[in-house]
This record gives structure tokens, sequence and C-alpha cells, in this order.
């Protein structure tokens, strides 16, 4: 049992470790991202709630069918409904309808609705879409970032590591007496000071790493990190091998925001006619099926058979004849139709009280206090507002792209640049270095010679990936994907 439980205990750690050892590529980051997002999950909802709106429109072109019942008493003064006579008595009834209608003509509005609701579902999508590749962008932004703060970390981490070297020369140098102690304490500061920036490289990771976990709705102490990638130097020579006016114009056609945009614009253009259509006549097609209880009806009644009636004699019980000192009745003959007296039960009045109906209703708009009218001229401005927005979106993706395709072009030529400066100031701290332990020059002028180094290290470093993600940007208005591999 020892056994057993020493190595399940073995397997948890390892799975542990080997969990907490996983390190996540840009591809499974963005996947994560696109999985947890509820802004996202909202507006899949919204298209859900635009779908149904666009099925429910379709079926308003079909009859409506209804049914009503209602069951009751009346106490005191009613109306027998079958004398209409007033009675005095308490009164069981029931009432039961069956109603059907349909718009055979409304201006077209039915159809314009269906065709705006459809509109509304695509533009919908359309967003959705966008705010896709908006997250897309901000997670390979903040991958990108870890990326770079990581560099930033190895490059501090060097240049501390030279710093310790030279602090071991310095020492050696003063206690042979071939430098002053003030020298020694200089670079000792020069030490602190990569050191510190060895901290902040460190922190600068925690809070990107934090930014990337946030767009990929991770908590704070989760586990993470990224996998190391080894990325080119950019081209000195084409930064990129489209031009501005091409990656333009792939963005136009590919980015959703100008399409849900002029999607909008084509769902105004529909409000406006469903507003003309209130100026039309409308036909609607009405039918019914009712039927009534009430038990002041009498339970008993004759039905006749359907059969031949006859004649029979029947004595009067109000006219007689005298004859002869005797009175007699006067006998009437009377028409008796063929058929018998039946109980009138509840569903038996129910068949007989039915009734049908159906009816055609024309309804003509006259005037409406000038309703229709201000209507459609509100539907022709946010019609002109949509259009607006529309030109608004265009600009603001030229602008994107010109800011992403001029901001990778500098990058490129910062890096060039810095790369001619690195090669300049690693001759003037060799130099330098060489007479600071020949005792030439002192360790201020020792530490501004490195400190010139790092900081354009650093900057090539940070043209670096600033060229990277800007090509990534450009790539993917481009319909290209996102990939650092």
């Amino acid at each position: 049992m020892k056994k057993w439980l020493l190595a399940f205990a073995l397997g948890v750690s390892v799975l542990v470790h080997v969990q907490a050892q996983q390190k996540y590529t840009l591809q499974q980051c963005i996947t994560i991202a696109l999985e947890n997002n509820l802004q996202l999950r909202q507006l899949m909802l919204q298209v859900q709630t635009n779908q149904n709106v666009f099925e429910q429109s379709k079926w308003q072109r079909y009859p409506t069918l209804n049914f009503s019942g209602s069951q009751g008493l009346q106490s005191g003064r009613n109306i027998d409904p079958f004398t209409n006579q007033f009675v005095e008595q308490t009164v069981n009834f029931s009432n039961f309808s069956v109603n059907t209608g349909v718009n055979l003509f409304n201006g077209y509005q039915q159809k314009n609705i269906i065709k705006q609701n459809q509109t509304n579902v695509l533009a919908t999508q359309k967003d959705v879409e966008s705010n896709r590749n908006t997250l897309i962008l901000n997670v390979a932004s903040s991958y990108i970032s870890v990326l770079n703060n990581q560099e930033q970390l190895e490059f501090a981490r060097r240049q501390a590591e030279t710093t310790r070297l030279q602090l071991d020369r310095t020492d050696r140098l003063v206690k042979a007496g071939s430098l002053s102690q003030i020298n020694l304490y200089d670079i000792q500061s020069q030490l602190a000071n990569d050191e510190l920036s060895i901290v902040n490289a460190q922190n600068n990771i925690e809070l990107s790493k934090l930014t990337l976990k946030q767009f990929l709705n991770l908590p704070a102490s989760e586990v993470f990190d990224i996998a190391p990638i080894a990325l080119p130097a950019p081209s000195t020579t084409t930064p990129y091998d489209a031009t501005l006016e091409q990656v333009y114009n792939a963005a136009i056609k590919y980015l959703p925001d100008l399409d849900a945009a002029n999607l909008r614009i084509e769902s105004a253009k529909t409000g406006i006619e469903i507003a003309k259509g209130a100026k039309l006549p409308s036909i609607t097609l009405g039918g019914g099926l009712s039927s009534s209880f009430s038990s002041a009806a009498p339970k008993q009644r004759f039905v006749g058979d359907g059969g031949a009636s006859r004649v029979v004699d029947v004595p009067s019980t109000t006219r007689y004849v005298s004859y002869g000192g005797f009175t007699v009745p006067v006998i009437e003959k009377v028409t008796v139709p063929s058929g018998a007296i039946q109980d009138f039960g509840y569903f038996d009045q129910l068949n007989f009280n039915r009734n049908a109906s159906l009816s055609l209703s024309l309804r003509m708009p006259i005037f409406n206090g000038y309703q229709v009218k201000y209507r459609i001229a509100n539907a022709m401005i946010q019609q002109k507002n949509l259009e607006y927005q529309a030109q608004i979106v265009q600009n603001q993706i030229r602008q994107t792209v010109e800011q992403a395709y001029y901001s990778m072009v500098n990058a490129a030529k910062r890096y060039e640049a810095t790369s001619r400066q690195i090669e300049s100031l690693e001759l003037s701290f060799k130099a330098a270095e060489l007479r600071f332990n020949a005792g030439a020059i002192n360790a201020t002028e020792y530490n501004i010679a490195k400190n010139n180094l790092d900081r354009s290290r650093a900057s090539l470093i940070q043209a670096k990936y600033e060229y990277l993600f800007r090509t990534k940007i450009l790539d993917f208005y481009q319909s290209k994907p996102i990939s650092l591999e």
C-alpha cells in the first residue's frame, strides 16, 4: 500500500510539474482568449437574439390562430340568451371562440421588415468578427511584449555579468595599487545599477504576463509562461513585401468593420421603405368560430327528424261549443312535425349555438398627424448618419494601416541605425575598457562608455520587436494568419 501511495504521489508531482512547465505558443494563447472572452460571448448572444427576431419576422407572413374560453356565474337580473328576456336567476355560462387573421397586403412592410432583420443579423456577425480581430491583435501585442521583456532581462543579466567581471579585475588592480579606490566604488555603483535593471526587467515581464493573462481571462495566480522563439533580424533592404496601398486595399476587403458599417446602411435604407409602406392601404382577412352555453336555456327541446309532418285532431282548451245542454271543446286540426322531445345538454347547446364569421378589412391612411412623414424623414437621417459612420470607419482603417506601416518602416530604419551605432560603441567601449585596465581613464569614463553601449543594445531589442509587431499587424490586415514561427 505504501508503494502504491508513493507511486501515486510521485505521479501527481510529475503531472503538476509538467503543467507548471507548460509553455504556450501564440496560437494557443489566441485560442484560449477566443474561448474565454466574455465580451465575445455577449456579442454571440446578440447574434442569436437578432437571428430569433429574423426568424420570427418570417412567421409574421402566416395566419394567426388563437383560442379563447371563459366560464362564469351571473346572479340577479340576467338575459336569457335564447329568449332575450330578463330573468331573475343565477346563470352559469360558458363562451368559446377560435379566431384567425392574416395580412394580405400592408405596403410591403412585412417583406422589408424581414429583409432588415436579416441584414441586422449579418451586421452583428461582422461585429463579432471585428471584436475577434481586436482581441487577436491585443493578444499578439501582449505576447510580443513578453518576448521583448524576456530578451531585455537576458540582456540585463549579461550586462551585469560583464560588470561583475570588470569589478573583479578592478578589485585586483586596486589591491595591486594600479587604480585608486574610487574606481572600485564606481564599478560597484555600476553593478548596482545593472542589478536594478534586472529587477526592472523582471517586473516588466510580470506586468506584460499579467496583461496577457487578462486578455486570456486567466487569474493572475495562474502558472503561465510562453514558448521561447528565435526571431530573425529585420531586413534593412526590403522592410516589407507589400506597399502601403496594397495593404490598405487588402484591409478594406478583409476587415469586417467596414462590412458591418455598410450592412447597417442597407438596413437603414430598408427602414426608409418600411416607413414609406405606412402610406399605403392595408388589407386584412379574418375569420372566427364561436359558441356559448347558458344554464338559463331549457333542458329539453323538440328536435325534428326531417320526416313528413302529420295532421291530428286536438281538443281546444279555450274554445267550446254548447248544443242540447251539452258543452264540448272545439276540435282543432294541428299539424305536428316529425320528431321528438330530446334532452338538450351542455355539448348539445354548444353545437346549437355555434356561429362562424369571415371578414375582409381595408385600412386606408388619410391623415395621422404627419406621423408617417416624419418617420420617413427620421429614417433618412438615420441612413445619412450611418453613411458618415461608414466613412469614419474607412478613415480609421486607413489611418491604422498607415500608422502600422510607417511604424514598421521607422522600426526597420531605427534597427539599422542602431546596429551601426552599436558597432561604433562596441569599438569605443573596448578601447575604454583597455584604457581603464591600464589606468589611463577612471571608472566614471568607463561607465559612460558602457552605459552608452547598453542603452543602444536595449534600443536595438526594442526596435526589433516593434518591427516584428508592426509586420504581424500588416500581415493580419491582409488576411494572413499571425504566426511567430
